[in-house]
């Protein structure tokens, strides 16, 4: 088991920028990769970034290009979301996810945090 606790989320306006943090613990050994998912009202869920736990490879949504960075930090145990020039679009439930095979889609991210709420107004 792998547990996951994300924090950071809140209010802001656009333009401005948040940084998520997501804590593991556990059987971390098992991850491959840990990822960030987001979820609107009446949305599906949707990956917006992943990095490998070994090497710091990663993989970025196009919507969040340039804006958003994912980055680690393995004696911490900590993955973090860098989101820059947010937008209202962006406004959703940040999901942070680890798997032990990686990529961006969400049946292949086997534990899950509880989400962390960010909402931009515009």
């Amino acid at each position: 088991q792998v547990q996951l606790v994300e924090s950071g989320g809140g209010l802001v306006q656009a333009g401005d920028s948040l940084r998520l943090s997501c804590a593991a613990s556990g059987r971390t050994f098992s991850t491959y990769a840990m990822g960030w998912f987001r979820q609107a009202p009446g949305k599906e869920r949707e990956f917006v970034a992943a990095i490998r736990w070994i090497g710091g490879r990663t993989n970025y949504a196009d919507s969040v290009k340039g804006r958003f960075t994912i980055s680690k930090d393995n004696a911490k145990n900590t993955v973090y979301l860098q989101m820059n020039s947010l937008k209202p679009e962006d406004t959703a439930v940040y999901y942070c996810a680890s798997s032990p095979t990686g990529g961006t889609v969400v049946a292949g991210y086997s534990y899950w945090g509880q989400g962390t709420q960010v909402t931009v107004s515009s």
